[in-house]
C-alpha cells in the first residue's frame, strides 16, 4: 500500500478530492492511505505563524522554516522503508508520465505545498525532489500536489477496471504518442462515421490503424514528443 502525507498551509482544499472519484476508489480498496496535515499545526505562537518577510527585503513572505522541518519530520515512515519528500516548485523538475509511473512504485510520499512567496532556502534540504507541473506560477502548490496524487495513484494495481492494459495504451505511454482517437455507440451521428477498421473485428487492422493515427495526431499536436 502507498502512504501518502500532504502538508499544506490550506488542507480544506482537499476535501473534495478526496472524497470524489478515483482517488476514493483507491484509498476505499487500500491501495493508497492519504493523510492532509494543516501546516499550522506545527506552530508554537498563538498566530499560528508559518510565513516571515525575507531577510534583505523584497515583496511577499517567505515560509518559515520550524514549522516545516517539524512536520515533514512527524511523517514517519516504517523502518527500512525510504520516502520521497516531494516539494512544490517551478524550478524543479517537470512532472510527467516517466515520473508518475517511478512515484506510484514507492511505498512512502510526502508533499510538501508551497505558498506564499515561496520557501526560505533552508527548507530545500528536507526534499528529495523538487517537482513542477508546468513553467507558470500558481498561489500555492496544492492544486499541483492534488494533480500529481490524482496521476500516480491511478496508477497503482486495482485501482482502475481493466487492469494494467487500462493504462498500458493512454497518452504519453511506453511509445511516447498521444492516444490514437477513440470512439462509441451510435456508429454514424450527425453525419460523422466511425472509422469502418474500428467496425471489422479485425484486432491486427485495428492496433495498425491505432498506431497509425496516434503518430498522426501526435506529429500535429505535440511533435516535440518525437524527439
Amino acid at each position: 500500500m502507498l502512504k501518502i502525507d500532504i502538508i499544506s498551509v490550506q488542507p480544506g482544499m482537499f476535501k473534495g478530492f478526496l472524497e470524489q472519484s478515483i482517488v476514493a476508489r483507491a484509498v476505499k480498496k487500500g491501495a493508497c492511505e492519504i493523510r492532509i496535515h494543516d501546516l499550522r499545526d506545527f506552530t508554537h505562537d498563538k498566530w499560528r505563524k508559518v510565513d516571515d518577510k525575507p531577510y534583505g527585503g523584497g515583496p511577499g513572505m517567505l515560509m518559515m522554516c520550524g514549522p516545516w522541518f517539524e512536520a515533514v519530520e512527524s511523517c514517519e515512515t516504517e523502518q527500512g522503508v525510504d520516502r520521497r519528500v516531494i516539494m512544490t516548485s517551478p524550478a524543479g523538475r517537470r512532472f510527467d508520465q516517466r515520473l508518475a509511473e517511478e512515484l506510484a512504485g514507492e511505498s512512502h510520499l510526502v508533499f510538501m505545498c508551497g505558498h506564499y512567496e515561496g520557501f526560505d532556502a533552508r527548507i530545500r534540504t528536507l526534499a528529495t525532489d523538487e517537482v513542477s507541473i508546468g513553467d507558470f506560477v500558481m498561489t500555492g502548490g496544492e492544486l499541483a500536489a492534488a494533480t500529481m496524487v490524482d496521476s500516480i495513484v491511478r496508477l497503482l494495481p486495482g485501482v482502475l477496471g481493466g487492469g494494467p492494459a487500462a493504462t498500458s495504451s493512454e497518452s504519453f505511454g511506453r511509445d511516447g504518442l498521444l492516444e490514437a482517437p477513440q470512439y462509441t455507440h451510435p456508429p454514424v451521428f450527425r453525419g460523422m462515421a466511425v472509422p469502418e477498421v474500428l467496425l471489422s473485428g479485425d484486432h491486427r487492422r485495428i492496433d495498425a490503424w491505432r498506431n497509425s493515427e496516434a503518430r498522426k495526431l501526435t506529429e500535429g499536436a505535440r511533435p516535440d514528443l518525437l524527439k
